[in-house]
């Protein structure tokens, strides 16, 4: 049955959406994986925030302390994977760093429970767990939204027999501009 990359496209868009929404789905923690300031390859899970499919983007929080914060300031560059019900989405984007207190950052910082608010009052990631934490700043100085922009989205829905797979590209306006199915 030939594959309809409007169905592909829809599916997986939704999928992320409902990741986005509860916590219970497959598609909620996704790997990202990046380059650091050595240049060596990095994949980290993270939680998936926020979908907003018509500009392909997908919203993750972190800390800027943080050095993949750091590492995404020289090269944004960004390849996000998911797996859930036997479908593997590999999402190849650029990020978009909103720091603390901008817009982005600040509307985000609102729709926090206080609870994970105060995640952002702990020590900085990575440092030394014996180093008693000493910061006197606000926890919002240390929040940053990261928004990844995705240009490619590579499918793969896979089964014993015949997995399939296909590839959709989106342009800088958020609509798709290629499709090509992919024999596995």
């Amino acid at each position: 049955m030939p594959l309809r990359p409007e169905e592909i496209d829809n599916d997986c868009w939704c999928a992320l959406e409902n990741g986005a929404q509860d916590p219970e789905s497959g598609f909620r923690y996704l790997t990202v994986a990046s380059v650091d300031q050595q240049g060596k390859p990095q994949a980290r899970t993270m939680v998936l925030r926020g979908v907003d499919r018509p500009n392909r983007t997908l919203e993750i929080h972190t800390d800027m302390r943080s050095p993949k914060w750091q590492a995404l300031k020289l090269n944004p560059d960004v390849t996000v994977l998911g797996y859930s019900n036997k479908t593997q989405l590999r999402l190849q984007g650029t990020a978009e760093l909103h720091a603390a207190h901008s817009d982005v950052a600040a509307k985000a910082w609102q729709g926090l429970s206080p609870r994970t608010q105060k995640t952002y009052a702990a020590a900085a990631p990575g440092s030394e767990a014996d180093i008693p934490f000493q910061d006197n700043n606000d926890p919002e100085d240390h929040f940053g939204v990261i928004l990844i922009r995705i240009v490619l989205l590579d499918w793969c829905k896979l089964a014993r027999e015949n997995n399939q797979r296909a590839l959709l590209q989106y342009g800088a306006d958020g609509r798709r501009v290629g499709y090509k199915e992919v024999h596995p």
